[in-house]
């Protein structure tokens, strides 16, 4: 069908063009070919500015931008070859100078005989369109994200300042490139799963993923990926925005990391909390039971009415002498357990034979054995080696190790200790026919506190400190101790390594203190020491009484004193042959006492021995005292027989010095 009837004369026709040429929004001017403007309808008046009557007859070229002007030349040479140039975005200037954005379509006029005349020029304004791609390019340009865009093959398009900065590529290095340049090996199988899902229109949100960078180093980032439509809906290409979340990655998992520590840290506090309330209340338990047989016996034979026999009595002090050892043995533990904590637990080192050592133990033992009748057994190889030791806290390893072999086989049992030289070393092992350590607790056996019975139905008794402090001395003379048991009621052995110590020639025995119980018997086969005078000093009324009787039964002259003040008066006055000073008083201590005795001339008692009587017992106590004048140290709880050993010692030394005046 033809726009124009076919009756439409040419005046008619041209009547009708000119009409649709000024009613057009496009600017529609016509040209010659030496580009001077010969028509100009009235949207060009109203996109570029200019009158009709101000620009025909003037060369195209005043619209022209001083950096366009090339293209002028440029669209004529084409012209003249016939070419149409369609939709050409570019850049003209309006009268006042601003610069307008259009769309311009080109044309070849030809006249009758074919020959191109001119040209007619159609140019849409696309500012508006202009301004909103702009603000979009802005937008992508200023974006923290990268903004990529790629066709339906994963082939680059595009590429934004932000994916350089992310992926290390410029855009010239990626545009014609397919993505998965970005791709590590093990995640190439995602961009054909994308790929799928983006051509049924689907997006990808906040996909997670790792991509590396053109340095080589792995980054991870959070993926959105958009299907790109035509005007007619369909997919033509994709659109992808990538942000780096390595940083927010990394800090999350520090996060985590720090809640997982926080946590572990809280269960910890909540596993000590227990462990302090369970050593609590075993504390209480097990410091309360002797004290509850040494009141329960010390009031029934004080309240008795009938008289005591004679097997009852020795039954109640034996019971009470046993019930404080228990107590002492406690407070010794957590004593030593505080030195090791504190790094204040001191060796007395010298070089040894462990034979008289590990003999020395098993005695201290033997009779706890004897009355569940359990058989030790020693096996200690006669190779001559020594090690490099503290005797005394050797044997304390030792004795502990025995008597949990000891305290765990049941009657009838056997326990055996081996002695051997292993090339460099000695190992010590103590192996019982006992009720082993189930295999769980094993890992745990040498911790602080820690009881393969933790309930209220424990059938032994203890702190559960023994083993703990086993190690730390053993590791203190350089050694390890290990624990092994096939499982419940199959025996355990304990092995302890020293290395061993120069070979030097003969070496002496240890001095080792003896550490098993003396019965009870012992302190009233006394000696007699008339004319003896000692003089006790105490804050304690129960100590001095104490003292004052087993000085007595020595046939001692005794004279006490409550604090270092009466003490000087005493000592001036009475001239006693002996001070046994408590250290621990109020006002003056023990050390004050003994700086005044000291600053005395000898003819009122300045020159006294003195012995420190203390429940500061600590090696480095004990050291303190004999530093500070002390010609001994002996430590509470008192024993009868080390202290009637320390009187017999001075009375013959008095004897040998000859009388005092």
């Amino acid at each position: 069908m033809s726009l124009f009837p076919k009756t439409t004369s040419p005046g008619e026709l041209e009547t009708l063009l000119a009409a649709i040429v000024s009613s057009s929004d496009d600017a529609i001017l016509l040209k010659d070919l030496d580009g001077i403007v010969r028509s100009w309808n009235p949207a060009a008046e109203r996109i570029f500015g200019y009158a009709p009557e101000e620009i025909i007859g003037r060369p195209v070229t005043v619209l022209f931008p001083q950096d366009r002007l090339a293209e002028e030349l440029e669209t004529m040479a084409r012209l003249h070859q016939g070419e149409r140039l369609d939709h050409v975005r570019t850049v003209r200037l309006h009268r006042d100078g601003h610069p307008v954005a259009v769309s311009v379509t080109i044309s070849p006029i030809r006249n009758a005989g074919g020959q191109i005349v001119g040209a007619c020029k159609v140019c849409r304004d696309i500012s508006a369109q202009s301004a909103l791609e702009g603000m979009y390019k802005a937008i992508v340009s200023s974006s923290d994200d990268a903004i990529i865009s790629k066709d339906l093959n994963g082939i680059v398009q595009s590429w934004n300042p932000s994916a350089t900065r992310i992926f290390g590529y410029t855009e010239e290095e990626m545009v014609g490139r397919p993505i998965t340049v970005l791709f590590p090996r093990d995640r190439l199988d995602e961009e054909p799963r994308i790929l799928e899902q983006l051509r049924r229109g689907q997006r990808v949100d906040h996909f997670e993923t790792v991509r590396i960078r053109k340095d080589g180093r792995q980054i991870e980032v959070s993926v959105t990926i958009s299907p790109v439509r035509d005007t007619t809906g369909r997919v033509i290409g994709v659109s992808k925005v990538a942000r780096d979340i390595t940083g927010i990655k990394r800090h999350l998992r520090e996060r985590e990391a720090l809640l997982a520590r926080e946590t572990a840290a809280r269960a910890e506090a909540e596993r000590a909390g227990r462990m302090k309330d369970d050593f609590l209340s075993t504390l209480s338990h097990d410091l309360r039971s002797p004290l509850s047989a040494i009141l329960g016996w010390a009031n029934m034979l004080r309240s008795s009415d009938d008289r005591v026999d004679e097997e009852e009595l020795r039954e109640g002090l034996e019971t009470i002498e046993r019930s404080a050892r228990s107590q002492a043995r406690l407070i010794d533990e957590l004593l030593d357990m505080s030195r090791i904590i504190n790094g204040k637990l001191g060796l007395e080192l010298q070089e040894i034979d462990p034979v008289p050592v590990i003999t020395g133990a098993i005695e201290s033992v033997r009779p706890a054995a004897e009355a569940r009748g359990i058989r030790i057994t020693p096996l200690l190889d006669p190779n001559f080696c020594r090690v490099s030791g503290d005797p005394n806290r050797l044997q304390q390893v030792l004795r502990n190790l025995l008597s949990n072999a000891v305290k765990f086989t049941p009657p009838g049992g056997r326990v055996q200790v081996l002695l051997q030289r292993v090339n460099s070393h000695v190992e010590i092992t103590v192996a019982d026919t006992g009720q082993g350590i189930p295999p769980e607790f094993l890992p745990q056996l040498f911790h602080r506190f820690t009881q393969a019975e933790t309930d209220t139905a424990r059938r032994h008794g203890g702190l559960g400190l023994g083993l703990a402090i086993v190690k730390s001395i053993v590791e203190l003379h350089g050694g390890t101790v290990t624990a092994a048991s096939p499982g419940t009621g199959q025996g355990s052995t304990f092995t302890v390594t020293l290395p061993l110590a120069a070979v030097r020639g003969p070496f002496p025995a240890p001095a080792v203190h003896p550490q098993a119980d003396p019965p009870v018997s012992e302190l009233f086969d006394a000696p007699k020491l008339e004319g003896f005078r000692v003089l006790v000093v105490d804050d304690e009324p129960d100590d001095r009484k104490m003292m004052r009787r087993i000085l007595e039964r020595c046939h001692v002259t005794v004279t006490t004193a409550a604090n270092a003040a009466k003490a000087v008066e005493i000592l001036r006055r009475d001239r006693p042959h002996l001070l046994l000073s408590d250290v621990g008083m109020p006002d003056q201590d023990g050390y004050d006492l003994l700086r005044t005795v000291r600053a005395l001339p000898p003819e009122e008692g300045g020159d006294t021995p003195a012995v420190a009587v203390t429940a500061f017992a600590r090696s480095e106590d004990r050291r303190r005292a004999l530093l500070a004048g002390f010609e001994m140290h002996l430590p509470k709880p008192i024993e009868p027989v080390e202290l009637i050993t320390i009187l017999t010692h001075q009375y013959s030394a008095r004897r040998r010095a000859g009388p005092r005046v």
